[in-house]
């Protein structure tokens, strides 16, 4: 580690995409950069495990933005090694696949003749009696397909996803999820697809890393090294020192306990917002302390499978509504790039589940995880337990910041009290608690920089009123 009370122009906190990204741009244009990461491995959630030379993704992950900044940065890391990869990621339900977005045919015939007509007669139902407020998920999702559809292909998905009833998922998050799709434009765009301009649903290709998505991570963090820019991995930061607003040095413990003081003119932050506020010294006042107990995080485990047997399906991806299985999404790294696997005649299939961190499933041992997942697979006839030889367990703690409603006052608290730091800018999911995508944390990241290089980005702007980060126009 570099000498006690180093000195910088920028430090990072966390290396992840936000913030490789935001360093490689500071790096570029002189400044003096330091990133600290309490992971051995760079990434963040974006980074790719090796195991017995298979590469696995802590879940999927698909390179699409519309964001051309962001585009050019993608393409000039990767070059020729950014694979182009055809969509394809369907609902699995009770024993049958579901096109994603919904295809009327493929609906109509999955579901039956009495299903499908239960959905339609649903629908009408609800434009004639319609919610007259749209508070919750339910509500929403119920207004544009019918109470049936949302029974079928939104309930269990997303209660498995948040742990909590749709009916406390606030309204205003999901309308920006699925912005633009309802049955009308669903069943339109499917029958008569549209020759120019207007929605043509969800992306048909996308990129992807040849190595897997942690490649491009890694490759940021080399290029930002070679222009000067210091990482430090397996070093905490555990306190934020603060002097009449403003950060005036950070505090870090390595793995060997060892603690080391830093100094810095600017800080970004991508670390969990809840960390974050809790480390600054002085404390916080209690308002904005009691706003960041109230923040809630939910967790993800990836049970990793490998079989000797061929790929049970095409898809990147498969949604699993199936309430028979407590996994709620299924990848296929093949699917996404065969240089994910050394072997063309075994198959690495990734289980995820999602729960409270300290909760009974996230405290099972791997074994028992292991075992679930084989069992998952098996009872949705998608693998047979005789063909599974190896596997392993990722714990990925607060992946995805909770959006339950109540979220909205605390994070404006929390924000009050940090914008009085005038050298302080939180990026990225973790940093910001918000549901961004992958390019939308890396924008945050590259705003925050041209902010220090003196720009006036409003980088809680980025995501906040666009359309569905998916939905693609001609």
């Amino acid at each position: 580690m570099a000498e006690s009370n180093s000195k910088f122009d920028v430090i990072v906190f966390g290396a992840g995409p936000a913030g490789l990204a935001a360093a490689l741009k500071l790096s570029e244009a002189g400044k003096k950069v330091a990133i600290f990461d309490k992971d051995n491995q760079i990434g963040g959630i974006s980074k790719t495990i090796g195991y017995k030379g298979f590469l696995f993704d802590l879940g999927p992950h698909r390179f699409y933005t519309k964001s051309d900044e962001v585009n050019r940065l993608w393409k000039e890391i990767l070059a020729d090694d950014f694979l182009p990869v055809n969509r394809l990621t369907r609902i699995y339900y009770k024993n049958k696949f579901f096109f994603y977005p919904l295809k009327p045919a493929n609906a109509f015939f999955g579901l039956g003749f009495f299903g499908s007509l239960h959905i339609i007669a649903s629908y009408i139902w609800i434009r004639l009696f319609p919610y007259k407020e749209e508070k919750n998920y339910e509500q929403w999702v119920t207004n544009r397909f019918g109470k049936k559809l949302y029974r079928t292909f939104f309930k269990t998905y997303n209660e498995k996803l948040w742990g909590i009833p749709c009916t406390e998922m606030e309204a205003s998050w999901v309308a920006q999820r699925i912005k633009g799709l309802s049955m009308t434009s669903a069943v339109k765009n499917a029958l008569f697809p549209s020759k120019s301009g207007g929605v043509k649903t969800l992306i048909d290709q996308f990129h992807y890393p040849k190595y897997g998505s942690g490649m491009m991570y890694e490759k940021i963090a080399e290029k930002a090294k070679n222009n000067g820019a210091d990482i430090f991995l397996e070093t905490e930061v555990t306190k934020i020192n603060s002097h009449e607003n403003k950060i005036r040095s950070i505090t870090v413990k390595n793995k060997n306990g060892e603690e080391t003081e830093f100094f810095a003119d600017h800080f970004l932050s991508s670390i969990p917002l809840t960390h974050l506020v809790k480390r600054v010294s002085p404390s916080a006042d209690s308002e904005t302390l009691s706003a960041t107990e109230k923040l809630k995080f939910r967790s993800t485990i990836m049970v990793n499978l490998i079989y000797n047997s061929k790929n049970p399906f095409p898809d990147n991806w498969i949604y699993v509504h199936s309430a028979e299985a407590k996994t709620g999404r299924i990848g296929s790294p093949k699917n996404m790039s065969p240089f994910t696997s050394p072997d063309e005649n075994q198959t690495p299939l990734s289980l995820e589940y999602w729960c409270n961190e300290n909760d009974g499933t996230w405290k099972m041992s791997d074994e028992e995880l292991l075992k679930q997942g084989i069992q998952d697979l098996d009872v949705l006839n998608l693998a047979k337990k005789k063909d599974f030889i190896d596997g392993f367990v990722v714990r990925i703690p607060k992946t995805y910041p909770v959006q339950d409603g109540t979220e909205i006052k605390n994070i404006e608290i929390i924000r009050n009290y940090l914008d009085k730091i005038e050298n302080l800018q939180p990026i990225g999911r973790y940093g910001m608690f918000k549901y961004n995508n992958m390019d939308h944390s890396i924008l945050t990241g590259l705003y925050a920089a041209e902010n220090i290089l003196g720009k006036t980005h409003d980088i809680w702007e980025v995501n906040a009123d666009e359309e569905y980060q998916e939905e693609k126009k001609r």
